[in-house]
């Protein structure tokens, strides 16, 4: 029995003693709660500097729009309307991929491709080109490049400088020039001659109808009918000396630019643009004859001949020489006029009506893109066109002095491109109005 006692006071006592630590672990549980809780719900300034900044930009991300905007003047604009110069600038919004309010040469041909239907694709590579040079690969401010479209737009004077400052050191390295896509007009060419001023040009004139006598003389080409054999023989001679000029005239100011060490002012590479351009034409008509020896031995001569007094005149007068391939070119176009009028009225069944309907060779499809139907006669259209250009170009380089091409002038094209983009923005925002802007 006393034994039993032991054990049940035992028992009472680790129990009472169990109780008390469960309630001291309790009570030490609610107080760390409650001291946790507290803390956490005390203001915290470095929690709250933290979030601040993750406001800031949703903040700041409607007002640097206003504020851009705000600071185009439009009152300082000659060209652009307050209307004109909002959605202009929504476009350039929506064009700032970098969201900086700077436009960038990616950003201008994002820009530029929301206008498709009045860009080509070529268009919108060049404009970008040209953006980017200008900047030498940095960016504009939104609220400058408006300026800039302004600018285009007024037609303001050509001393002022585009506000993007082209610069001229562009057409030392940059000359776009493709000779597909030929509009209706542009193959109608004018007829077109310049009348000899000075005693150059009136030698270079008196030149070029000699030798035109004497070749036709040689050829035949005046006695009895225009034949496609005739057409061929006369095209193919023709153009392997008519690549000769743009190329001597290239080299001749590439070694002038490397021994003066100064700029050449981008006529190089138009002279090899055309230069090559003839080439093009004598490998498209040498697909439809096949010249033999005694062509290829006479065209042989001609270069040498040719060619030799060409470089000696050249280094001689580069005007007089150009002033000589302006009239050149200028009986060229008399030609091929008379080649396309035969052609077109040629009777039915015979050789040079067939010229009609007989597919381009693929090269001349391809170069001149005239499409899978493209025709013999639309490739010899293109070709005049292609001469109505260097006779235009050779005239207008002929005595020419400025520093910059008179053909290719990149602050001309970037005034004529955005003027472009100006007018369709200003024909889009007119349908908006007139149609309460749905």
């Amino acid at each position: 029995a006393k034994r039993k006692s032991d054990n049940h006071s035992i028992m009472h006592s680790t129990v009472a003693t169990l109780r008390i630590a469960g309630k001291t672990a309790l009570h030490r549980g609610i107080a760390r709660q409650t001291a946790i809780g507290a803390t956490a719900c005390a203001p915290n300034p470095n929690l709250f500097a933290s979030i601040q900044p993750a406001a800031s930009p949703a903040f700041h991300f409607q007002q640097p729009q206003q504020v851009r905007y705000m600071n185009v003047d439009t009152n300082k604009l000659t060209a652009l309307d307050e209307p004109v110069v909002r959605k202009i600038h929504q476009e350039l919004l929506e064009a700032d991929t970098g969201g900086d309010g700077r436009i960038s040469d990616r950003d201008i041909k994002r820009l530029l491709r929301k206008h498709n239907s009045t860009f080509t694709d070529a268009e919108i590579v060049e404009l970008g080109e040209l953006f980017y040079a200008s900047k030498a690969g940095g960016t504009v401010s939104i609220d400058r490049f408006i300026q800039a479209i302004d600018y285009a737009a007024s037609g303001a004077a050509k001393d002022e400088g585009n506000p993007l400052g082209v610069g001229n050191c562009v057409p030392e390295y940059m000359f776009v020039k493709t000779h597909g896509n030929y509009t209706p007009e542009q193959l109608n060419i004018e007829m077109t001659h310049r009348d000899p001023e000075s005693t150059l040009d009136k030698v270079a004139l008196g030149a070029v109808k000699c030798t035109r006598v004497i070749f036709d003389t040689a050829t035949g080409w005046n006695r009895g009918e225009i034949t496609t054999e005739k057409i061929l023989n006369r095209a193919i001679f023709l153009e392997t000396v008519a690549a000769i000029p743009g190329m001597v005239a290239a080299i001749i100011r590439h070694f002038s630019s490397l021994r003066n060490m100064k700029r050449d002012g981008g006529m190089l590479n138009m002279f090899l643009e055309e230069a090559n351009n003839e080439r093009m034409h004598l490998l498209t008509f040498i697909k439809l004859k096949e010249p033999g020896a005694i062509f290829r031995a006479s065209v042989i001569g001609g270069q040498i001949g040719f060619g030799t007094a060409f470089f000696l005149s050249y280094v001689a007068s580069p005007a007089f020489c150009h002033r000589f391939v302006g009239y050149i070119e200028e009986e060229a176009c008399h030609t091929y006029t008379k080649i396309i009028g035969a052609i077109e009225e040629a009777p039915k069944g015979s050789d040079l009506a067939a010229w009609r309907t007989e597919p381009a060779p693929k090269i001349a499809r391809s170069y001149w893109k005239l499409g899978e139907k493209g025709t013999v006669l639309d490739m010899i259209y293109a070709v005049r066109a292609d001469e109505a250009e260097h006779r235009d170009v050779n005239h207008a380089v002929s005595g020419h002095t400025d520093a910059i091409n008179p053909v290719y002038n990149p602050e001309e094209k970037l005034n004529k491109m955005l003027k472009k983009y100006v007018s369709d923005v200003m024909g889009k925002n007119d349908k908006a109005v007139g149609t309460g802007g749905n």
